[in-house]
């Protein structure tokens, strides 16, 4: 793997951090993930003013420009013969001594990981499954993409394989939050429905292009707290992240969808392909 750290390019087996980082003492830190369209990321702007607002909210400084990064991003694609790649970009809180005292972080380790993307066919359905455990809370006013991802791993545990499956969370309440991986859409009579903020959920970068753009694929937007019954009365079920898209859910269970032929989601997937092609630099 090709890894761009603060400012300086290494293979991922050159990597030095600090035990001493408070990204591995205590979890501080966040992350994004995005994927490359001919070199260039999807909602660049929301993923990295979702990572600003984050940093500001535990005072972690961030010493790059956004043009800063994408260089960085051109440099690794570069580097892969131009071939589009599955980026993550982190940033760590940095060194200092144990104990929680900086009041600030003005030293953080910045690292972009550039790995392969998976070959999967736009369209592939995957089946997914009821969690029992629950989505935790958020640490903060709303859920930030953090190393404290230790709810995530718990429910992965509980499924095969991320690449066929999809775990979905219910808060402890019983109410329907979002993927291990994701966030949760389905379709009844023409609505379009989707877990609150307020579930606890992350606030996706892809979930909000769906919302915003659902009335061109005829919907009306629906965001609340819903018990499972009422996604399982769905007549189509997606999943959306940046890297896989829109995934159209089969199954829950014995409880089957639309899948990829459900009209709304070929729709909503279209919008979204023809938004990549007018990506801009």
């Amino acid at each position: 793997m090709i890894c761009w750290m603060n400012g300086a390019v290494y293979r991922a087996e050159e990597l030095r951090i600090s035990p001493l980082d408070h990204g591995f003492l205590y979890g501080v830190g966040f992350f994004e993930t995005f994927r490359t369209y001919g070199g260039k990321v999807f909602l660049f702007k929301e993923h990295m003013a979702r990572l600003r607002s984050a940093l500001d909210d535990y005072n972690i400084s961030f010493p790059y420009t956004d043009a800063d990064i994408k260089d960085a991003i051109r440099i690794l694609t570069e580097s892969a013969n131009g071939e589009d790649g599955y980026f993550r970009l982190n940033v760590s809180a940095g060194v200092h001594e144990i104990g929680l005292a900086p009041s600030a972080y003005d030293t953080p380790n910045v690292l972009l990981f550039r790995k392969e993307l998976l070959k999967t066919e736009r369209g592939t359905e995957k089946k997914a499954q009821w969690l029992s455990t629950p989505r935790n809370k958020p640490e903060s006013g709303v859920r930030h993409k953090s190393h404290a991802y230790l709810n995530n791993v718990h429910g992965r545990l509980e499924i095969q394989s991320l690449r066929d499956q999809e775990g979905l969370f219910l808060t402890p309440d019983g109410f329907v939050a979002e993927g291990v991986t994701s966030n949760v859409f389905w379709v009844k009579n023409e609505r379009l429905f989707t877990p609150a903020v307020g579930t606890g959920i992350l606030p996706g970068t892809t979930r909000a292009f769906i919302i915003r753009h659902a009335h061109q694929a005829g919907l009306e937007v629906t965001e609340g707290y819903f018990r499972q019954s009422e996604l399982e009365a769905a007549e189509e079920v997606f999943i959306t992240n940046a890297i896989q898209e829109i995934v159209p859910i089969r199954n829950i269970g014995s409880v089957i969808f639309a899948g990829n032929e459900g009209l709304y989601y070929n729709r909503l997937h279209q919008i979204y392909q023809e938004a990549i092609e007018a990506i801009e630099e």
